[in-house]
């Protein structure tokens, strides 16, 4: 059954609430990264579900995967997912990881 416009407002505010703290969690630890955001399409929750993580550059992207730092970013959106109570399997597809800068 499709949520609510309620509901979706609710789940939204959870999962910004959520993400929020993980955007902080890997900015304390993870050189270079800046922030997150997510995507979703309510009418196909959870699958349209999209969490994007935004580095200042290419290199500080490339870096922070090469290091093993991707695998912790997925850990934290999946601790955000879960205080969010949204279940979501597998989550690597929808983790993505992108940069500010262009050109």
């Amino acid at each position: 059954m499709p949520l609510s416009k309620r509901e979706q407002a609710q789940l939204d505010r959870r999962l910004v609430a959520t993400l929020t703290e993980a955007c902080e969690t890997a900015k304390a630890e993870i050189v270079g990264f800046a922030w997150l955001t997510h995507l979703v399409d309510y009418t196909r929750f959870p699958s349209s579900l999209q969490v994007i993580w935004v580095f200042e550059t290419r290199a500080a992207k490339e870096h922070a995967l090469a290091s093993g730092q991707g695998e912790r970013m997925i850990e934290l959106t999946a601790l955000a997912l879960q205080e969010a109570d949204v279940e979501l399997h597998p989550l690597a597809p929808h983790v993505q990881f992108d940069i500010e800068q262009r050109g």
